[in-house]
């Protein structure tokens, strides 16, 4: 049946411009596409980003190239396209994020949908509560896995009477860190004495890194220094940090608060110095060694 009053003018959509709408567009090398504004056609040679925007860059038929922001305004067989970013670097950057989201904060392949072990018989022991929050912040997925626990020594003055109460055995072994573990020390010598413990010696692993302090083996740059200062003796170590770094120490809410800045800036293994990385990564291999019968 004929209409014989015509279409509705006002049918379908009327509001589309005359060359269709603009459709996305994967700014891919070699694209040759028509900049609206200049008339400038060229093949797409690389997209870069600038002062916080996307720049495509066109080279024309006589080998010329400017650049242009990256969106709305261009043709291709004269229709018009919105270039978004390449696929090729868009799946690389989703690659290089989904590897990363893999991977732990030790940098160790995380195991999906693993359930935490029931604590196994073996520990590793740390000075203070500062090792243990850092020592769990890196390592606390891998240790889940494992089904190993961190316990706090409150200092090594008697490591010998602690390795005692231990009672380490050939399936029950004992990891133990010791800060500041360089020759001449006073640790050093309490190390010595608790290594030869018997009849525990073979099943303790006592190590060490050379800072006075676990906040030491955080990377200076992550705090915005270009080292750790070194703090004149007779002044707490960590308040000549604080008054350095121009950080409240007056009380200990505010080495608290200190602390907390200084875990804050660590992200992964990546952020830690390798001489406690080491120490941690073979302490984490002796609790966890098979017992061999």
């Amino acid at each position: 049946m004929v209409d014989r009053y015509g279409g509705d003018v006002l049918g379908g959509d009327w509001r589309a411009p005359r060359r269709g709408r603009s459709v996305e567009l994967a700014a891919e090398p070699g694209t040759v596409v028509e900049d609206v504004e200049t008339g400038w056609v060229g093949a797409v040679v690389r997209v870069e980003k600038a002062g916080g925007i996307h720049v495509v860059h066109l080279e024309d038929r006589r080998g010329r190239t400017r650049g242009f922001r990256l969106g709305p305004g261009f043709l291709v067989d004269g229709s018009p396209v919105t270039l978004t970013p390449p696929r090729v670097a868009a799946q690389a950057r989703l690659d290089a994020a989904r590897a990363a989201a893999s991977r732990t904060a030790s940098g160790s392949v995380a195991v999906a949908g693993a359930r935490a072990k029931v604590a196994s018989g073996s520990r590793i022991f740390v000075e203070g509560k500062h090792d243990a929050e850092l020592v769990e912040k890196v390592w606390g997925a891998d240790l889940r896995v494992e089904g190993v626990v961190v316990e706090m020594l409150d200092g090594v003055d008697d490591l010998a009477g602690a390795i005692r109460d231990f009672a380490p055995s050939r399936e029950r072994r004992m990891g133990v860190l010791v800060d500041h573990l360089v020759p001449g020390s006073k640790e050093t010598r309490v190390v010595e004495e608790a290594r030869r413990l018997r009849p525990f010696a073979e099943h303790v692993l006592v190590v060490g890194h050379p800072y006075v302090d676990v906040w030491q083996s955080v990377k200076p740059g992550r705090l915005g220094m270009d080292a750790w200062p070194v703090v004149p003796r007779g002044t707490s170590w960590k308040h000549g940090i604080c008054a350095h770094l121009g950080w409240p120490h007056a009380t200990q809410t505010d080495l608290a608060m200190a602390w907390r800045r200084v875990l804050g800036s660590v992200g992964s293994w990546t952020d830690l110095e390798p001489e406690l990385l080491g120490r941690v990564e073979e302490l984490i291999d002796f609790v966890t060694a098979p017992t061999r019968g």
